[in-house]
């Protein structure tokens, strides 16, 4: 009898010993652990949803100790499924922290490449007032109340004729070159003579005069709706005919530069 009581504490005690040592096991709370460790090694989930992580750890450790103490099933497996609800949770928010950045910097990369684009702008802008600037000191032209005036003296003219001497010519294609640049400019060409001769000698020169310069811009290639000529006989002197001095000055085709609007003021 004795014997037998030896036989069955050899059979029983190990068993008892390997069901103590053994953690029971539980598929919820294996699945979130699975879910929290692979979370663990995306560094956009450890870095932008670390609270959220935090969370569902703490989840797990009250599942683990539930299970140890033999708690129900439904208990551990509540415990789980929060685990993994917070896991889930925390993944979601780096996918989103990681479209916020991304939008984030689409609208700062785009920032720059409009900034970059309006300094280009302004840049253009200040090399082509600049370059206006020189072509009209080029033109010596002279601002007035009517806009900007180019003079036009006797001198570029031949004598008593309407036809443009070579320099006058030139200066009739760098004025040319400034309306092909700046389309939206038009002009208003007004011939004078001094006082000598007939009225009606001095109006017929003054058109004629008007009409070369006019048609040397057309023949540069500026369209005729962009060009008003007339002219003034002994009209409008800048000064008294009192002198041959004064009389030249008063010999002169002006060209009147429009504003940017195409407005050219007549007299």
């Amino acid at each position: 009898m004795q014997n037998n009581w030896y036989v069955f504490m050899i059979l029983i005690v190990p068993a008892i010993i390997s069901g103590c040592g053994s953690m029971p096991k539980n598929q919820s709370l294996t699945e979130a652990h699975s879910n929290y460790n692979k979370a663990l090694t995306n560094p956009q989930v450890t870095d932008m949803a670390a609270l959220e992580l935090n969370e569902a750890g703490k989840f797990l450790d009250k599942a683990d100790a539930a299970l140890n103490k033999r708690e129900s099933e439904i208990t551990v497996n509540h415990l789980a499924y929060m685990a993994s609800q917070q896991v889930a949770i925390a993944q979601e928010i780096a996918k989103a922290k990681v479209a916020e950045a991304a939008i984030k910097n689409a609208s700062v990369a785009r920032d720059r490449i409009l900034l970059n684009a309006r300094t280009a702008e302004a840049e253009e802008a200040k090399k082509q007032a600049a370059e206006a600037k020189r072509q009209l000191e080029e033109l010596k032209a002279k601002k007035t109340d009517r806009g900007l005036v180019i003079t036009l003296q006797d001198v570029l003219f031949r004598t008593n004729m309407a036809q443009l001497e070579l320099d006058g010519l030139r200066t009739v294609h760098k004025l040319a070159d400034f309306l092909k640049q700046y389309p939206e400019r038009n002009v208003l060409i007004e011939g004078h003579t001094d006082s000598t001769g007939s009225d009606s000698y001095n109006q017929m020169l003054s058109e004629r005069r008007a009409q070369a310069v006019r048609m040397a811009l057309l023949d540069s290639g500026i369209s005729s709706d962009r060009i008003a000529a007339r002219g003034y006989g002994e009209s409008f002197p800048v000064v008294s005919n009192d002198t041959a001095e004064h009389r030249q000055l008063n010999r002169r085709v002006e060209i009147i530069l429009s504003d940017e609007g195409g407005v050219a003021t007549p007299r």
